[in-house]
């Protein structure tokens, strides 16, 4: 029987303010480097974690907050992590793209398909000691690219592996369409494998508890593996920052960086043929007309904001949670902070 949706959404909304508040950190200047937010994915996580027991295993991205804090991770210590702060949550070491915690048997990786090859030994581990455990990988889609994702999908189906397989798929391979990069159906490689595919709208934070509850339901009861195959939008892109959504949100302030050095690069004289300057063009505008009718943009793939307008209709039970939620992460900013200071 499916949780109160109120349940579910108290962890989304968490991780969202969570990662809204890293976000601010990051264009302060706090946080150094790239960094990968998990904004759009909240159900995905949500949906499956809110199921998983204490035995059981996650093998994750380099978008692992969101799950890390599901989890029951210490939110400081995460934060105090991204900082960069030696009693962060990996010594200050792994930064936001390999946060690991042994006690909650969940380790993330910026390696692209690095999930696949540690789920299935979790699932291995939990099988070899009959404990009834079972792993989860969560990977983009671009990882079914790589071939240790694969051959970690056939060794689960081969060796009848507790695993589910969760692709988050946004659709983009950075800046480029993923139709574009992957050839074939990705459920199709997977039954290819002999692993039941089930693809879902990863916006609907029900249908994916659903989803997953089956596939737990089938690995805990030694059927093997399943392949979840769920469609989301990463809200700010690839990574924050990313160049083409500052244009849509701020078209004034980021188009002169881009159309001066390209006009003077058209009109220059020399260089490469005018046609070929035209194609160049064309693909640059192609770029941003394509982010203007980007999904990102609509609050409809939100599934923070579309579970949130489900529960409109207990408005006081909503106010006392979001309250709630927006208290503690006040105070989880500012105890990292705070520790901080000299």
């Amino acid at each position: 029987m499916a949780p109160e949706l109120l349940s579910l959404y108290g962890p989304m909304l968490r991780s969202r303010l969570f990662e809204e508040a890293v976000a601010k950190l990051w264009n302060d200047g706090l946080i150094s480097g790239e960094m990968h937010l998990g904004t759009g994915e909240e159900a995905i996580i949500a949906g499956v974690v809110a199921q998983l027991g204490e035995s059981d295993a996650m093998a994750l991205d380099h978008r692992g907050t969101a799950a890390l804090l599901m989890r029951g991770v210490d939110p400081v210590s995460i934060l105090r992590e991204l900082l960069g702060y030696p009693d962060g949550l990996c010594g200050g070491m792994g930064g936001h793209m390999h946060l690991f915690s042994k006690e909650h048997l969940a380790a993330s990786s910026g390696i692209v398909g690095a999930e696949g090859p540690a789920a299935a030994g979790f699932a291995l581990s939990a099988q070899y000691l009959n404990s009834g455990a079972v792993a989860v990988a969560f990977f983009g889609e671009g990882a079914m690219n790589q071939g240790m994702l694969m051959e970690s999908l056939n060794l689960a189906s081969t060796w009848n592996l507790p695993a589910l397989f969760v692709c988050k798929n946004d659709g983009w391979a950075i800046t480029s369409r993923s139709e574009k990069m992957t050839g074939g159906d990705l459920n199709e490689r997977a039954r290819g494998l002999g692993v039941p595919a089930v693809e879902f709208d990863g916006w609907d934070v029900l249908e994916v508890w659903e989803a997953a509850c089956a596939a737990i339901e089938r690995a805990r009861s030694g059927q093997g593996p399943t392949f979840l195959h769920a469609r989301c939008v990463h809200l700010e892109g690839h990574f924050l920052g990313m160049q083409l959504l500052r244009i849509v949100r701020e078209p004034l302030r980021e188009m002169p960086e881009i159309a001066i050095p390209l006009a003077r690069s058209f009109l220059r004289p020399g260089g490469a043929a005018l046609r070929e300057r035209m194609a160049g063009l064309k693909e640059v505008l192609a770029a941003v007309l394509s982010s203007l009718r980007d999904p990102r943009r609509d609050s409809a793939y939100d599934p923070v904001q579309r579970a949130r307008k489900t529960l409109l209709a207990d408005a006081a039970r909503l106010q006392s949670l979001e309250d709630r939620i927006e208290q503690e992460i006040s105070r989880v900013l500012k105890a990292a902070l705070e520790e901080a200071r000299p």
